[in-house]
């Protein structure tokens, strides 16, 4: 079977996790260098965070499940463009631009599913008031109404705790505009939770 075709599935455990202090930025490299191995350890080690990002960006599990199977098989793809430095933003790159061919495939008046079926993990974005899963429902069917853009941002910024510098290099611009956009998609994110509440869960 073709290496970059190969399904890996994410809810098998194909090896052991290694127990030395090889970084994600080692391991990628050394897929880099034609170390293919490595490339389940790097599974291993993010595949859940991925499915995560997917499952709250696309509102489904199945979309997620094949989402992230395409950053592993792009990962392998373009493994040659691997620069070094922090392997995360280079991984969520891939994912990005996987999330947008995913969204470029729906025809504009296929609704996305209002949410994920599981409860958002509370953090930043939740912050104290939401305290209770009926709260959560409705911050999860607010987040699920933002633009793919906007809600791709807030998971980047607060869900998977990615810094500004990073997302700004992902997103190939300032700080300075990220922290802007972060906070107008907050502020939007407020306005239709405020919204949702009047409405049934």
């Amino acid at each position: 079977m073709d290496a970059e075709n190969e399904r890996l599935e994410p809810h098998e455990d194909p090896m052991p996790p290694r127990s030395d202090d090889t970084t994600d930025t080692e391991l990628m490299t050394q897929v880099k260098n034609g170390d293919i191995g490595s490339l389940g350890f790097l599974f291993e080690r993010n595949h859940r965070q991925l499915h995560a990002f997917f499952v709250r960006l696309t509102g489904s599990r199945p979309a997620a499940e094949d989402l992230v199977q395409e950053v592993f098989v792009r990962l392998l793809k373009y493994r040659h463009t691997f620069k070094g430095g922090t392997f995360a933003p280079w991984m969520f790159k891939l994912a990005r631009n996987a999330a947008a061919d995913y969204f470029g495939r729906r025809r504009p008046e296929d609704p996305l599913p209002e949410g994920p079926a599981e409860p958002v993990s509370p953090g930043p974005l939740a912050s104290q008031t939401v305290v209770d899963h009926e709260e959560q429902a409705r911050l999860r069917v607010a987040l699920g109404k933002l633009a793919p853009e906007k809600r791709e941002l807030l998971l980047l910024a607060r869900f998977q705790l990615l810094p500004y510098d990073e997302i700004a290099r992902l997103l190939d611009t300032s700080v300075g505009a990220v922290k802007v956009r972060v906070h107008r998609a907050l502020k939007e994110l407020r306005q239709v939770y405020l919204g949702a509440e009047e409405a049934p869960v």
